[in-house]
């Protein structure tokens, strides 16, 4: 369970997403991992070539977030909209992420859609929609290949 999770009690699909987001910016890499189930998969459908557009388990996702740990920081989440869905497990975030890469501070904003299901207060599956456009300042930080 994350840090930034003060309540035990299993969390709604839209209280999750909310926690995520605040995660990105207020908790550590290993507090989002702990957001996602196990057997969570998650989804780029815009990623850059060569870099893998689906991820497979929690600890998968655990050991990616770790490889780019200190590479950048986000430093706020705004323009947040969160939209529920006909599918009680199914919430689709709105959000733009302010950071920086963490060698030269040079600034990012990533825009967002994430098509997010979660079940028993954990993630089983997320489409992440961002811009490639925008993300080609955080991934010329990346390290390649990423699944080392």
């Amino acid at each position: 369970m994350s840090s930034l999770d003060p309540a035990p009690l299993v969390r709604t699909p839209r209280e999750t997403v909310a926690l995520l987001l605040r995660t990105t910016v207020e908790g550590t890499r290993s507090d989002l991992a702990d957001l996602y189930a196990p057997d969570v998969v998650v989804e780029m459908p815009f990623t850059r070539p060569g870099f893998p557009s689906r991820t497979e388990g929690g600890e998968t996702i655990r050991t990616r977030m770790k490889a780019v740990e200190g590479l950048w920081t986000y430093d706020s989440v705004d323009g947040v909209t969160l939209h529920d869905t006909a599918d009680p497990e199914v919430v689709i975030a709105e959000f733009r992420v302010h950071g920086h890469l963490t060698a030269n501070r040079e600034p990012f904003t990533l825009g967002y859609i994430n098509v997010v299901r979660v079940v028993d207060g954990l993630i089983v599956s997320s489409r992440d929609y961002g811009n490639p456009l925008e993300s080609q300042v955080l991934m010329s930080a990346l390290p390649r290949p990423l699944d080392s």
